[in-house]
């Protein structure tokens, strides 16, 4: 990449910080964006970031856009209040910064400039990298669904999934840990891991070899699949940050549209989630298939 030029992480919102209309994407959760890890160092004369919530995962988003940054450029870095916008200040100036901060509309606006020496760079880059989860083995990395335990609604469907055969696929895959139990059914011909994080299409790589596996970097709401034998999901219900039952919805209804005719949606929710209406407007036949620890599994089919 070359110099003078400005790069965005996440969705712009031009009120709180205004962003040039070609600058490069580098939020994971957008297809086709550039990975700010494989950015080089000082690139960009200026960065503009929708902080995530997660700490970990912001520190090493912080630290990674000051690494890009030419000496002198400009970071720009926002968040709602209450989902890490207080403690921006403080975490930049851990990392070496001089911060300017502002309110405005419930979030919190900081801009640096990026210092000769960034401190603590390393350590803070490592601790939100990709690593392997003690248990079991599996690649995984701090801002990735669930990315430190089983999640119990993916852990209530697992309890309770059939073996499968023929061609399917998972929408919202996340690191694989669904996919990885439909595999060990050898009447699988092939499975589709369906998944917008870049971070979990890559650590899911690592996590599953199988030849029958494709793993897709794509939102599950418009995949394009067609024909499927079977579909599994856990999808997620979070938006922006905030609660958006359209979202399971939208999976549903892509989920009807990529079934072949008698093809089976295996679906997990949480019992407050109101999707049984949405299924049996989409599908032929739905079953309760399990209901407990604030989850319910479906069976649906078309």
């Amino acid at each position: 990449m070359s110099a003078n030029r400005t790069a965005l992480y996440g969705q712009p919102d031009h009120d709180l910080a205004p962003t040039a209309p070609d600058a490069v994407q580098l939020s994971p959760l957008v297809v086709g964006s550039t990975n700010l890890a494989d950015v080089d160092d000082a690139v960009f004369d200026a960065v503009t970031v929708r902080a995530p919530a997660g700490a970990v995962e912001r520190r090493y988003v912080l630290a990674q856009a000051l690494r890009t940054l030419a000496a002198g450029g400009r970071l720009t870095v926002f968040a709602p209040k209450d989902r890490g916008g207080l403690r921006l200040k403080k975490e930049l100036q851990a990392l070496g910064c001089e911060v300017g901060e502002s309110a405005r509309r419930h979030h919190r606006i900081c801009v640096a400039l990026r210092p000769a020496v960034i401190t603590g760079l390393q350590e803070t880059i490592d601790a939100g990298a990709p690593r392997q989860i003690a248990e079991n083995g599996l690649w995984t990395q701090p801002g990735v669904f669930s990315w430190d335990r089983l999640d119990a609604g993916t852990n209530a469907l697992l309890q309770v999934l059939p073996s499968f055969s023929g061609v399917g696929a998972d929408f919202g895959s996340g690191i694989g840990l669904l996919a990885l139990n439909v595999l060990a059914s050898p009447k699988v011909t092939k499975l589709s891991l369906v998944e917008l994080d870049r971070r979990a299409i890559e650590v899911s790589g690592r996590n599953i070899t199988d030849p029958r596996a494709e793993i897709v970097w794509a939102d599950a709401r418009q995949s394009g699949l067609k024909d499927l034998d079977f579909i599994v999901s856990n999808p997620p219900f979070h938006e922006g940050g905030g609660e958006d039952k359209s979202l399971g919805q939208a999976f549903i209804r892509a989920a009807a549209a990529a079934l072949r005719k008698g093809g089976a949606l295996w679906i997990v929710a949480n019992r407050h989630l109101p999707y049984e209406a949405i299924l049996a407007e989409s599908f032929a036949k739905v079953r309760l298939v399990a209901e407990g620890g604030g989850y319910k599994v479906f069976e649906a089919k078309t």
